[in-house]
């Protein structure tokens, strides 16, 4: 309960305060390129259940027909306007209208698309699926250029899942059961000053 009435106040408060960088934001992103200024796309969120999550649209419209699942290095799919969001994460703050909905936590494991879920163990599924997924969390700080990394590979698709995926799952499970709300302020401190140092 007490995580819960602290996202809610944090997300409504951050909304609030960031009301006019929004704004802004969602002009630069619709002028820059046709199409919506939010993209959606289904996750897989607590307990299994799948939502819908908002983001700035940092990509062409048409980017799903163009290429991998994933993001890889100087992804041409991805907008001017895009590539200035994603470096400084902007793109992800539309995620406080997930928490306010209850969908999503300031703090937890990041969402991952019904896909890439089917190939979680069934231990770790369990265990990671047991929390509301989150904005941030330490395992996305630690893949936070994950992108670069995969420009390298021959199939990006599977060094995710092959490579990526498992050490995340393993730091997902990890914080799922260690969490407490000290620890999740901890973890947007760290993610506000890696931002600041980007």
């Amino acid at each position: 309960m007490a995580k819960r009435l602290f996202d809610l106040l944090i997300a409504a408060l951050a909304l609030l305060l960031l009301a006019p960088v929004l704004l802004l934001v969602a002009a630069v992103v619709k002028l820059d390129s046709p199409g919506p200024v939010f993209f959606r796309q289904e996750r897989v969120g607590r307990h299994g259940r799948t939502f819908r999550i908002h983001k700035f649209r940092t990509m062409q419209t048409d980017a799903p027909q163009r290429g991998p699942a994933v993001t890889v290095g100087d992804d041409a799919r991805i907008t001017r306007s895009g590539r200035w969001l994603r470096h400084y994460r902007f793109d992800e703050l539309p995620q406080l209208l997930d928490v306010l909905a209850g969908d999503m936590s300031l703090v937890g494991p990041r969402p991952e698309v019904p896909r890439f879920v089917a190939h979680y163990p069934a231990a770790l599924r369990e265990r990671v699926l047991a929390v509301r997924p989150g904005i941030t969390d330490p395992a996305s700080l630690e893949h936070i250029d994950e992108a670069t990394l995969l420009a390298d590979a021959a199939d990006p698709e599977r060094a995710y899942i092959e490579t990526i995926l498992p050490h995340k799952l393993a730091r997902q499970a990890d914080y799922a059961a260690r969490a407490t709300l000290a620890s999740d302020l901890a973890v947007l401190l760290r993610t506000v000053r890696v931002l600041i140092a980007r």
